[in-house]
């Protein structure tokens, strides 16, 4: 900025813009008809001040390699955010107008549709974690100059996920991510919990270890020299704790309860917002000088395929480890895998990519939120995350993990430790309802491999598949079914046991499809021939091949998983093939199971191999 404009004209610019973004919020959620205006108003000077003076970016290529990131958490401030990209320059002021409209990708809260949105945000307390992930991006894996800027509101503030991230954020000593609460008092159905006390939020987040500014949201010169303060910080981030006024500007709204998500009427009222707004612009011509980054430049990366799969047909080893081995494997080939632990990685096995990969693993603690979020984040800078834990912890973080299936978000989780085939335990750390949480996400792909040799292709082919990828993986060990050689791909099944005389389909995976083979041997001495079917890949689900099988084995399927029997494997089965009047009948884990052997918890809860033999005499009888 030196030499193009002086301080003052600065000052004088930027209130003006910060007016245009109050005037452009107001006029947006009037002619939609619903919005968050008296939000976006309490937050347009700090968003000025960082468009149009403090960030380095390039107005016309939100996602040129080396700018600095900016992350709405509190997504329902996203009219503000749109008038900054217009007034920026990267599109009409007029598409303002389509706010929440069909024909719009300005949306009521920010998604990735649009070029400089990195991850959906609106579920609130998600954004700093996202902006732990970019952070981590540039200081560790592609070693850039960006910045990482989240602007919180001060109710969202509260979420635990915000102090997870505070939390990794110190202990990765993330100098290049500076947080901004938007501490404007007032929540949507109450004040908040601290309103204006401002030493509060300054005691609890320097008590965290990081460096924490309190200013006046409103004072330009405040906030400049506060996020200048924050760039020369070094080896901790930053906090700016915003004291403003909600509704800011608008005298009739500003600091008045009862106006959250509420547009002013279009007419009297809107016009009188307008023209009280428009008196405070300046007769002001300066122009600010948007900084474009540096170029940045990231070493060239060639990804090649994985060495064959290490297992012979008749070992022994659990799906987990494998999972470990696959990942490090990977790691080797492919530089853009990272992975992300929640201090469970020598159970998951992904410390052995960690002791080889240090500068790409992340160890996020007990923090399953922040480790979702983060991956996420990791995924918006185009690497490729796996992160894993017991699959039942990932309930901790499932809205992290909803909030990234609407980003369409490139991450890979993993979760160990499922069933009751875990065993002595019990129920707290049985993963039985991760199927169906997983698949009911749109376009997520959930992959559950049997053995040693699946697992590792598998594991490699998700990281080749654009898009939410979750492999189930187990405690116990299995014998290896698959050559080296066998190839599986998403959406696919093998079929084990077949002959022209079936009478019946069985359909498992994991370690019921050994209970199933188990019971193929006992089925066939008892003079019973029936089909099974590995299912390896839930969704999407090898239709076309349970139809086949269903049809050719008078139209009876058999079910079998190590899940509860609500939205597992069986449903998955049942939903691909119920148009075709195919019966299925499932076996599942029906109640709250309790500790045990895990070969007693698999007979006893109705999954093993005596239940699959009965089930299948009755079912053809």
């Amino acid at each position: 900025m030196a030499g193009l404009v002086t301080s003052s004209e600065l000052l004088s610019t930027l209130r003006n813009k910060a007016t245009q973004l109050r005037i452009d919020s107001v006029r947006a959620t009037s002619e939609a008809g619903s919005g968050h205006p008296s939000s976006c108003a309490s937050a347009a000077d700090i968003v000025a001040a960082l468009f149009f003076s403090v960030m380095r970016y390039d107005p016309r290529n939100p996602k040129a390699l080396n700018s600095d990131r900016f992350v709405l958490s509190k997504g329902h401030a996203a009219p503000l955010l749109y008038a900054a990209w217009a007034e920026a320059g990267l599109f009409p002021s007029t598409d303002l107008l389509k706010l929440r409209t069909l024909t719009s990708d300005l949306e009521g809260h920010p998604t990735p549709r649009l070029p400089f949105v990195d991850m959906a945000t609106g579920s609130l307390g998600q954004g700093l974690p996202v902006g732990v992930g970019l952070a981590l991006n540039a200081k560790f894996v592609d070693q850039l100059d960006y910045r990482t800027y989240v602007l919180l509101g001060d109710g969202e503030s509260v979420e635990g996920s915000v102090w997870e991230a505070v939390e990794i954020a110190r202990q990765y000593g993330l100098d290049n991510l500076c947080a901004i609460i938007d501490v404007n008092r007032l929540g949507q159905s109450d004040p908040t919990m601290l309103q204006h006390d401002m030493e509060a939020y300054r005691s609890r987040w320097s008590g965290f270890g990081w460096h924490a500014i309190v200013i006046d949201g409103h004072d330009f010169g405040a906030i400049l020299k506060a996020f200048d303060e924050a760039a020369q910080t070094k080896e901790r981030p930053t906090v700016l704790l915003a004291r403003t006024y909600k509704g800011k500007g608008i005298s009739f709204l500003e600091n008045k309860p009862d106006w959250h998500g509420k547009p002013l009427k279009k007419g009297e009222e809107t016009q009188k917002a307008l023209d009280e707004l428009t008196k405070q612009l300046s007769p002001n011509g300066a122009v600010p000088h948007i900084v474009k980054p540096s170029p940045g430049s990231i070493p060239s990366r060639t990804i090649s395929t994985m060495p064959p799969a290490p297992y012979k047909i008749g070992e022994s080893v659990a799906t987990r480890e494998a999972f470990g081995v696959a990942l490090e494997a990977l790691g080797s080939v492919n530089p853009l895998v990272v992975a992300l632990d929640a201090d469970v990685k020598n159970s998951t096995y992904s410390d052995k990519f960690g002791k080889k990969f240090s500068n790409r693993f992340f160890e996020n603690f007990i923090a399953e939120q922040n480790m979702v979020g983060a991956a996420a984040g990791l995924a918006a800078c185009g690497k490729i995350p796996f992160a894993a834990t017991f699959a039942c912890f990932l309930s901790r973080a499932y809205d992290f993990i909803r909030m990234a299936a609407i980003s369409g978000s490139n991450i890979k989780l993993v979760g160990t430790h499922v069933g009751v085939s875990i065993g002595e335990d019990g129920p707290s750390q049985m993963g039985l309802e991760d199927i169906a949480m997983m698949a009911a996400q749109p376009n997520a792909t959930v992959l559950y491999p049997s053995d040693g040799n699946s697992t590792y292709h598998l594991v490699e082919a998700a990281a080749n598949h654009k898009g939410m990828v979750y492999i189930r993986a187990g405690r116990p060990k299995s014998l290896v079914l698959y050559g080296p050689e066998e190839r599986f791909h998403i959406g696919g099944s093998k079929i084990l046991r077949q002959s022209s005389s079936d009478v019946l389909t069985i359909v498992a995976a994991g370690v019921t499809l050994f209970e199933a083979l188990k019971a193929y041997d006992q089925l066939k001495t008892a003079g019973l021939s029936v089909r099974v079917i590995d299912l390896y890949s839930i969704a999407p689900i090898d239709r076309n091949t349970l139809l086949d099988c269903g049809r050719a084995t008078q139209g009876r399927i058999l079910t079998v998983e190590d899940h509860y029997a609500h939205g597992g494997l069986g449903d998955a089965v049942l939903s691909a093939v119920a148009t075709e009047g195919l019966k299925v009948h499932k076996l599942a884990v029906r109640e709250i199971p309790h500790s045990g052997k895990p070969e007693e918890l698999v007979d006893h809860y109705g999954i093993g191999v005596r239940s699959i033999v009965e089930a299948a005499k009755q079912f053809v009888t």
